[in-house]
């Protein structure tokens, strides 16, 4: 057989597999979360937008997450391509994936969970000059997995502009307890070195339009491995915003727990809503 008919027959599979995966209904895949949650709250979670601007170890978490719990519209903006330093943590990061772009094979993923949820992938760096091409005021929730504290600076002031709910994830390296992890309104975290360095620059920005829930860690480690300059690491250097700038070491679960607890926020505002109205 050639490579022609070779390559038909692949195609042809493919798509025998899309349709067989659009065969299973919602219903169907979310059977569970209606019983726990109640129709009403499915088909309120089906209609909401939901961005989530950064998916490393703590935003892919999230956004597997939210499509599980039903979500029906996921946009993904991420710039950075899979590195074998993520595989320790970041959930779409194997030995497979190397190279390959973050937020498409986290759609691909994702689409796999669910094949009816309308899923958008966009490889680009969130900064205060890329802000207004994500239209941040056509979401129900924006949900900040950034690294990057200029960046993350300008979004949580930006967002907190917006119509949607906005959700923020502080730094999840340097700990390893997940009893330590908290949820508390951004002015009011605790212990969380990050938190305080946005909250200097923002306070200079002219501070926030409405209050923030923020999940964050008040454990305090340091690192006993070696010291890694940022020279030759995943993240490029202009996106770091200090000399001091160091890696800091990262265990698997935290920012995955991180994730969840950002995506357990979106749905019991989603189920909120529903119980009020």
């Amino acid at each position: 057989m050639g490579i022609y008919h070779l390559t038909l027959h692949f195609l042809a599979d493919r798509q025998r597999e899309k349709v067989k995966r659009f065969m299973i209904s919602e219903k169907e895949i979310f059977q569970r979360t209606g019983l726990l949650m109640g129709s009403s709250y499915l088909e309120l979670a089906a209609q909401k937008r939901v961005i989530i601007l950064g998916v490393g170890g703590v935003g892919s978490w999230c956004a597997e997450m939210l499509i599980r719990s039903g979500i029906g519209h996921l946009t993904l903006v991420d710039s950075d391509k899979v590195a074998v330093t993520n595989i320790n943590r970041q959930l779409m990061a194997t030995t497979k994936t190397i190279g390959r772009v973050k937020v498409d094979v986290l759609k691909e993923r994702l689409l796999e969970i669910n094949p009816h949820a309308e899923v958008v992938s966009i490889q680009a760096v969130y900064s205060p000059e890329t802000a207004g091409s994500f239209k941040l005021e056509t979401y129900d929730f924006i949900i900040d997995a950034i690294d990057s504290l200029s960046n993350k600076a300008h979004l949580i002031r930006f967002a907190s502009q917006m119509p949607g709910v906005f959700f923020s994830s502080m730094g999840a390296a340097l700990k390893i307890d997940p009893s330590c992890i908290r949820v508390d309104e951004f002015w009011k975290v605790k212990g969380c070195p990050l938190a305080a360095a946005l909250r200097t620059r923002i306070k200079k920005s002219g501070g926030l339009e409405k209050k923030i829930l923020c999940v964050y860690s008040n454990e305090v480690r340091e690192n006993r491995g070696e010291k890694l300059s940022i020279e030759g690491q995943d993240t490029p250097v202009s996106q770091w915003d200090t000399k001091k700038a160091r890696i800091n070491g990262t265990m698997s679960y935290l920012p995955a727990i991180f994730g969840m607890t950002l995506a357990s926020l979106v749905v019991k505002e989603i189920d909120a809503a529903f119980l009020t109205d």
